[in-house]
């Protein structure tokens, strides 16, 4: 059984996500009631990523469930995914008996910034300033989703308090980005995603590194993030270290 603490790191980073999403789209919006973080992006319908649901615990969402389903309804969102801690098996019992089914299952890790290894001696093109336009694009491209998915729910999520956006260049076009979000000791990793063209080249690693060591600057204890099967190796070298897996239990129409 994963540890609690850390499932509970995990809750919270999940719904720091919900609240970036649904802030940083120009028709965005974020549903909050106790326990509960729902980010609704309309302007996406059918991409459940950016229309997520975060819980503090089984009941939470039990609570909200049929106000979930009809918000999201009568915002035309077609597709909507609730992050799920592989243990909580009452959640997942849950949503599967309301429609819900099981489409995806990334890692959650976490990582000790004391111990973040030393730096590579490779030189990167880098910097904490990407335009957002530049994050969504890559991500769309990366996640293979349809151009503008990303870039409806992050257009403005330069504005919110503690989030920084980071790019890595190649022959100065922006071909790796990443996001992080401050949350009083976590630095919450997002948005990670490099070209395709460019994959295999140490991008990802070398530029999380950069924003990592900015994060333990700023007095920051630990990283939190989620990992495709594609990243995790990536994370792992970095020091970062498996808490559990997070189900996505998606409702499609």
């Amino acid at each position: 059984m994963a540890d609690p603490e850390a499932v509970g790191r995990h809750r919270r980073a999940l719904m720091s996500f919900a609240r970036l999403t649904g802030n940083g789209g120009e028709t965005s919006r974020v549903l909050e009631r106790d326990g509960l973080v729902a980010s609704i992006a309309p302007a996406v319908p059918h991409a459940s990523i950016v229309n997520s649901v975060a819980y503090r615990d089984a009941d939470a969402l039990a609570a909200n469930l049929d106000e979930l389903a009809r918000t999201y309804d009568e915002a035309g969102v077609r597709a909507w995914t609730v992050w799920v801690p592989e243990d909580d098996r009452e959640a997942a019992s849950l949503l599967e008996s309301a429609g819900h089914r099981l489409d995806a299952a990334p890692t959650a890790m976490v990582a000790d910034l004391a111990a973040l290894p030393d730096a590579e001696d490779a030189e990167l093109d880098w910097d904490a300033n990407a335009e957002p336009e530049d994050v969504a694009r890559i991500n769309d491209s990366a996640y293979g989703v349809p151009v503008g998915v990303f870039g409806a729910a992050i257009g403005r999520v330069r504005d919110i308090d503690g989030v920084r956006l980071y790019e890595a260049r190649v022959e100065g076009a922006p071909a790796c980005v990443l996001a992080t979000l401050d949350n009083v000791d976590d630095c919450e990793v997002y948005l990670v995603a490099t070209l395709a063209d460019h994959r295999g080249r140490g991008l990802a690693r070398r530029l999380l590194h950069h924003a990592l060591t900015e994060a333990r600057e700023r007095g920051l204890a630990v990283s939190s993030l989620q990992a495709t099967k594609l990243g995790y190796p990536v994370y792992e070298r970095l020091g970062y270290e498996r808490i559990c897996a997070l189900e996505m239990w998606e409702r499609r129409k």
